[in-house]
C-alpha cells in the first residue's frame, strides 16, 4: 500500500513538472505575442515552478529510499534558485507593469489568458486535492507542505483570470498592467518561501495550513 502511495506521489511530482513547462510555453508564447504582461508573467512563473517542482520529485524519491524528509544540498540549491529567480520575475513585471501604465498600453486580446487561467485552475485544484490525499496517508508533512503551497499557483490563476477577463469586457488596458503588479506579488511571497524552506523554516506561504495534529514548526 505505502508503495502505491509513493508511486502516486511520484506521478503527481512528474505531472507537475511537465504541465508547467506546457503551461509555461504556451502562456509565454502567447503573452508575447497578444502583448499581454499578464499572461506573460504568469508563463515565466509556470517555468520557475519546474524548478521547484523537480526538487520535490527529487525530494519523494530521497523519502522513499531513506525515510528522510530533510532537505539535501540539491533540494535547497534548487530553493534558493527558485527564490531568486521569482525576485528577479517580481521585479521585471512592476518596471514593465510601470511602463505599461505610463505609455497607456492595451493588449491585442487577453482571450488566451482567460482559456489558460481556467484550464490552470482545474489542474491546480486536482494537483492539491490529490497531494493532499496522498500526504495524509503517508503521514508526510513535506508532501503537505507541497500540496498547501500549491494554493499559490491557483491564487496566481485566478489573478490571471480576473484581469483578463476584465479586460475582454471593459476594454481598460491598464487591467493587464494591473492584474501583472498582483502577479508579482504573489511570486515575491514565493520568493520568500522558498528561501525559507530552503534555511529549513516551515512552509510561510499565505495558504499553508497545519494539519490537525501537527504545528507549523513540523512542517519543513
Amino acid at each position: 500500500m505505502k508503495e502505491k502511495l509513493y508511486i502516486r506521489a511520484n506521478f503527481l511530482a512528474l505531472f507537475t513538472i511537465i504541465y508547467n513547462l506546457v503551461e509555461g510555453g504556451v502562456s509565454v508564447w502567447a503573452g508575447a505575442a497578444d502583448e499581454t504582461l499578464a499572461l506573460f508573467g504568469f508563463g515565466v512563473d509556470s517555468f520557475i515552478e519546474v524548478i521547484s517542482a523537480i526538487g520535490v520529485w527529487h525530494m519523494l524519491r530521497r523519502i522513499k529510499v531513506n525515510g528522510g524528509e530533510t532537505r539535501d544540498e540539491f533540494e535547497q540549491r534548487a530553493l534558493r534558485i527558485t527564490g531568486a529567480a521569482f525576485y528577479v520575475l517580481s521585479a521585471g513585471l512592476v518596471i514593465t507593469a510601470g511602463i505599461n501604465l505610463y505609455q497607456q498600453h492595451k493588449p491585442e486580446t487577453t482571450l488566451w489568458g482567460i482559456v489558460i487561467s481556467l484550464l490552470s485552475i482545474s489542474f491546480m485544484w486536482f494537483l492539491i486535492h490529490q497531494k493532499t490525499r496522498v500526504g495524509t496517508a503517508l503521514n508526510s508533512p513535506a508532501i503537505l507542505a507541497d500540496a498547501a503551497c500549491s494554493r499559490a499557483c491557483l491564487y496566481l490563476s485566478v489573478v490571471l483570470m480576473i484581469s483578463s477577463l476584465g479586460y475582454e469586457l471593459t476594454g481598460i488596458g491598464s487591467l493587464d498592467a494591473i492584474g501583472a503588479i498582483l502577479i508579482s506579488w504573489l511570486t515575491i511571497k514565493e520568493g520568500r518561501e522558498a528561501f525559507g524552506k530552503a534555511r529549513g523554516m516551515s512552509c510561510s506561504c499565505c495558504c499553508s495550513k497545519a494539519t490537525p495534529g501537527q504545528t507549523r514548526h513540523d512542517i519543513h
